[in-house]
């Protein structure tokens, strides 16, 4: 994600809009058609506003724990027509609680708690991490 960890600042990320603007432009130059958008933690400063503002771009969405939920209403989530797998790792008592209190008004979701997984639930439990994601992904049409 521009402008976290390492990489550095690209001014085009300070905004939302900005964000969605990146976000789109690199699906764009990938050439992705209807992808699924997979986003843990700091990621969703990009992939919420992306959600609401195009998610009748992507086959669906995998929140995992995700910043920045708080800054929607439920009534922007409940325009959200994108399908929804809510993921997160149990022992992620900070984020995920919070990140599910608000994306559980998206209407055509569902959750999938991780046992034994923190925030990183993918890196403590890949193999049922995968195993949630690669059900989610056989049912999207």
């Amino acid at each position: 994600v521009p402008g976290y960890g390492d990489s550095p600042q690209v001014e085009m990320v300070v905004t939302a809009q900005g964000r969605v603007a990146f976000l789109d432009h690199v699906l764009q130059e990938l050439g992705l058609q209807r992808p699924v958008l997979v986003s843990p933690s700091m990621s969703g400063r990009f992939a919420l506003p992306f959600l609401l503002m195009h998610g009748d771009q992507l086959a669906g969405f995998v929140p995992i724990a995700p910043v920045g939920t708080k800054d929607y209403t439920a009534e922007q989530y409940w325009r959200v027509q994108t399908p929804t797998l809510i993921l997160y790792g149990d022992r992620d008592t900070g984020l995920a609680p919070q990140a599910l209190q608000n994306l559980q008004h998206i209407p055509e979701h569902r959750v999938v708690v991780v046992a034994d997984a923190g925030h990183a639930c993918y890196l403590d439990k890949p193999e049922d991490f995968h195993r949630a994601l690669l059900g989610f992904l056989r049912q999207l049409k």
